[in-house]
């Protein structure tokens, strides 16, 4: 038998959860601190709660229902579960599924999402059976930075100095008072071009600079392209604290009006010469499965393919019109 219950902010619900998380998806470990973090910036508005399937007195599965302000609606919602290896099959998933839908009924939910790796076949397999579809497959890339020859790519950093673009890290660019607003605009026109799950939506700039109190930022490994005071691109790396030789990819684009002329190579020479001078055993990107040019740029630089993520979706009715422009989180 087991019992669900609300999730206490608590360190051992805390510790409890993340290793439920880290034995599930133990190429991705987390920290109790990091999820702690996370927590607390999430965005004032947004609808959020986690529970925890006890079994024996022994937390073996976590459930949580989000509101990602990158696709935010008031009635989407993002749901997570995940349930031990050797608990699986028993019930457990599908009852923490039943809590999440019977919390949020309250919320007048429209749209559900949900994620799984394409070679979890019980994740697959589990949310086919509730009649969620595929909506979107990312590929997850992985380089061994000391396995790069840079040198035939510094021809793009030549390129960008002959064309007056500077590649910059956030940390030079602190002289820059408009600094953050420039980065959250150029964020935001990069990212209506990423494929998404859903209709985008752009945060409120005050959400967004919460990115600055994040513990696994890391501002001599986020580039920007400059030219002429204009933010044109970006890349950035981040730090995992559960696996420090690693580094995840954040978002890496360019502005429409400045793409083919190189910058991406460019950005992403800067990002693999700071790995190989840290001596990061691992570089990790995702891009979505349709994504041809980022997809070509990191298979010429040597990354490997993993297998895809996955996101589903199912759609309980109609969204009620709420345009991006006037979302507020």
């Amino acid at each position: 038998m087991f019992s669900i219950r609300p999730f206490q902010q608590t360190d051992s619900d805390y510790h409890a959860a993340v290793s439920i998380f880290n034995r599930v998806w133990t190429e991705y470990p987390d920290t109790a601190d990091e999820w702690k973090e996370r927590d607390g910036r999430r965005a004032k508005n947004e609808k959020f709660a986690r529970f925890l399937a006890e079994a024996d007195g022994e937390a073996v599965a976590f459930a949580t229902y989000s509101q990602p302000i990158n696709i935010y609606h008031p009635n989407r919602f993002w749901l997570d579960i995940d349930v031990l290896p050797d608990f699986q099959r028993r019930g457990i998933g599908s009852a923490l599924y039943r809590h999440l839908l019977a919390q949020l009924t309250a919320h007048k939910p429209a749209t559900l999402f949900a994620n799984t790796r394409e070679d979890f076949a019980s994740g697959v397999q589990f949310l086919t059976k509730l009649g969620y579809q595929e909506a979107l497959r990312e590929w997850e890339s992985r380089l061994d930075p000391a396995r790069v020859n840079l040198e035939p790519w510094r021809r793009y950093g030549q390129r960008m100095a002959q064309s007056g673009i500077a590649i910059q890290t956030v940390r030079e660019l602190e002289n820059d008072p408009d600094r953050d607003r420039k980065l959250y605009e150029m964020e935001w026109a990069i990212e209506q071009d990423v494929p998404e799950t859903t209709t985008p939506t752009k945060p409120p700039f005050e959400e967004w600079r919460k990115v600055w109190t994040r513990s696994n930022l890391i501002p001599d490994a986020w580039w920007v392209a400059v030219q002429n005071g204009l933010y044109v691109g970006q890349t950035n790396l981040w730090r995992s604290q559960a696996r420090e030789s690693v580094l995840y990819t954040g978002v890496t684009g360019v502005v429409r009006t400045h793409r083919r002329l190189g910058i991406a190579s460019a950005l992403k020479v800067q990002a693999i010469t700071y790995a190989q001078e840290h001596q990061v055993a691992e570089v990790r990107t995702w891009n979505e499965a349709h994504n041809a040019g980022m997809l070509s740029i990191n298979d010429r630089f040597g990354f490997v393919r993993q297998p895809a993520h996955v996101d589903f979706i199912k759609k309980l009715r109609e969204e009620p019109k709420y345009p991006a422009e006037e979302a507020k989180v």
